[in-house]
């Protein structure tokens, strides 16, 4: 009986990749024909527009952080914000932003500025262990990401032992998903795209060239803060989706496959969206494939991830200038001309 309640309400329930997709494509042209509401989408659905809004915007934000080699300090960022969503779960709960109406809810705009805040602290601390106290930037990340990280488990087991806010800021929670998430990720990825597309030129010039674009009048100081407010706000629409672990492959991945493939810039965004969006839709319907065939539950952000790396070592392979095969044929080759031309 519960089974086929279930059936009803989900039209994806045994459903296996290839019916997935199928589905999908006829309920978004319902969708966008009036035929279906918004309030007609179901928890496949919506894991799919939050996974995908995730990996838009991890992408673009993504994209500059790896030409720019500060991956590491993203790692960093995507560990210590961990505090500050301690922090709104603390005052939402107590009430000082007003009452929420489930125990293990957070007021979206205190986890938003309180986790903003502690991005910013964790690239101010890693400058100023770098520019006073003289250590490398890799150990000064090290050093700042694991110190918060442990404030953050510290006081998720001691002000958070009643909710199940450690599990899923950590691990994520697909299941867990609701509309007001894909409104969340929406107002996040807007910004970004508006910040990247009004910024494009000096957020270029000061990725490939910042000498000149000190020259030229541009603080690269202000855009590497920028970038990692960018970056922690991506990061806050994610945690419930993907946790704070995971949402670095929706960041670095995408961008890393989309280097393999091209020079240009525009090019290398737009194919770090395509890819991180790809990925996501098809883990959903890898986990929804398992789950029918047979009946294993798997964490859609886990199979998501996988898929991501799975695509990466494929593009390692065989890109085609810059893949592993590509380079041994191209060795070979060399090799051959060269001993057809020995006298």
């Amino acid at each position: 009986m519960l089974q086929t309640m279930y059936s009803y309400f989900n039209p994806y329930y045994d459903q296996d990749v290839f019916g997935f997709f199928w589905v999908f494509f006829r309920r978004m042209w319902e969708l966008l024909t009036g035929q279906l509401s918004f309030g007609d989408i179901v928890s496949d659905e919506i894991q799919v527009f939050v996974l995908a809004g995730v990996a838009c915007s991890s992408a673009l934000v993504g994209s500059f952080l790896v030409l720019r080699k500060m991956t590491m300090l993203a790692n960093s960022i995507s560990h210590t914000i961990l505090v500050g969503i301690v922090i709104a779960f603390v005052l939402t709960r107590k009430g000082y932003f007003g009452e929420s109406t489930d125990h293990d809810s957070i007021n979206i705009e205190v986890m938003l500025v309180a986790s903003l805040i502690m991005g910013v602290l964790t690239a101010l601390l890693t400058e100023f262990l770098i520019k006073t106290v003289r250590l490398q930037e890799d150990a000064s990340t090290g050093l700042v990401f694991t110190t918060l990280f442990a404030v953050g488990i510290i006081m998720v087991t001691i002000l958070t032992r009643n909710a199940h806010i450690g599990a899923e800021v950590v691990m994520g929670n697909v299941d867990a998903l609701h509309f007001d998430d894909i409104k969340l990720i929406a107002f996040i990825l807007i910004g970004n795209v508006i910040l990247i597309t009004l910024l494009y030129k000096e957020y270029k010039i000061t990725t490939f060239d910042p000498g000149l674009a000190r020259a030229l009048g541009y603080s690269t100081t202000f855009f590497n803060y920028l970038l990692m407010i960018q970056v922690s706000a991506t990061v806050v629409g994610a945690f419930r989706a993907v946790g704070v672990l995971m949402v670095l492959c929706f960041i670095t991945g995408p961008a890393l496959i989309a280097r393999l493939l091209t020079h240009n810039l525009k090019t290398l965004l737009l194919l770090a969206v395509c890819i991180g969006v790809g990925a996501s839709f098809l883990g959903v319907a890898i986990a929804r494939h398992v789950l029918t065939v047979n009946g294993i539950a798997l964490s859609t952000a886990g199979v998501v991830v996988c898929t991501i790396s799975v695509c990466y070592i494929l593009v390692v392979i065989f890109a085609p200038e810059r893949g592993l095969l590509s380079q041994w044929l191209y060795k070979r080759k060399l090799s051959v001309t060269g001993s057809k031309e020995l006298p």
